[in-house]
């Protein structure tokens, strides 16, 4: 992620004493590093754990058992209880939350949070399983290459969101089914496992969406285009068979568009297509 520069000046936080051994500086504050990646963030409860100031990493033990490997770097703010605190004491704690985002492939620490009581967290995820029985709840998050595993208990809160909420649509632990796409806010809890404790559902397989907005991009022989919806600025991948829609060759960037799909656990199909 950083460049031969920027590892050098991290090298040289570290300067001599007067009896010429190394002592810790505070990074340089105008240190010519680019802007933040700001693509969509997530926040990750769990441990810290070998800290590695060499390489700008750290593993993070996540509430569903695994480690992940995080990158951070002069331009990630630390907390300690609230209060800002120097990167240079970031140190292994019990507990933190880790406001993350994608750095290419790599998963990149925004903000650290350590905290003295057990952290929240808060992600979009899909869903690969539930078990009522045991309240096992197997997600996937963008930000974390394996499945994370979260409990709930029958009174958690479940909830439809955006247009399925809008149709009167009531929510419940039966739509946590394969696919499903939701927003799931949790403690850390014991055992290694985040308790789950409310949960928005944004998108279940079979479930038909509408999407007016601008095109910001098209790929016409291929059949996948990108909406931007003004109704809450999101970007909407949709997938479409040309030979059903001549009209897409009318399409350019830009342009205003209406797609009617349905979401078949993975991805948006569009089944009517229009000009605006």
């Amino acid at each position: 992620m950083l460049s031969a520069a920027a590892l050098a000046r991290s090298s040289a936080a570290q300067t001599l004493d007067k009896q010429g051994l190394p002592s810790a500086k505070e990074p340089a504050a105008n240190s010519a590093l680019p802007p933040a990646p700001t693509g969509k963030s997530t926040v990750i409860g769990g441990e810290i754990r070998d800290v590695d100031p060499v390489r700008d990493q750290f593993t993070l033990k996540v509430f569903g058992g695994h480690a992940m490997k995080i990158l951070y770097d002069e331009r990630t703010q630390v907390y300690r209880n609230g209060e800002k605190i120097s990167l240079l004491d970031l140190h292994a704690e019990d507990h933190a939350s880790i406001e993350t985002t994608l750095d290419g492939t790599r998963i990149y620490a925004l903000r650290i949070h350590m905290l003295s009581q057990l952290p929240e967290g808060e992600s979009r995820a899909r869903v690969l399983s539930y078990n009522p029985k045991t309240g096992a709840l197997k997600i996937n998050v963008a930000s974390s290459p394996e499945p994370v595993t979260l409990r709930m208990n029958s009174n958690t809160p479940v909830v439809h969101v955006g247009q399925d909420a809008a149709s009167g649509r009531q929510g419940g632990a039966s739509d946590l089914v394969a696919g499903s796409v939701i927003d799931v806010k949790f403690t850390g809890g014991t055992g290694g496992f985040g308790t789950v404790t409310h949960i928005d559902v944004v998108a279940t397989p079979g479930s038909t969406f509408v999407f007016s907005g601008k095109v910001a991009s098209l790929d016409a022989q291929a059949g996948r285009l990108v909406v931007v919806d003004p109704r809450d600025n999101q970007r909407y991948p949709i997938v479409f068979e040309p030979a059903r829609f001549p009209v897409s060759r009318e399409i350019h960037q830009g342009q205003d568009v209406k797609v009617t799909t349905h979401f078949d656990g993975t991805r948006y199909v569009a089944s009517e297509m229009a000009i605006e």
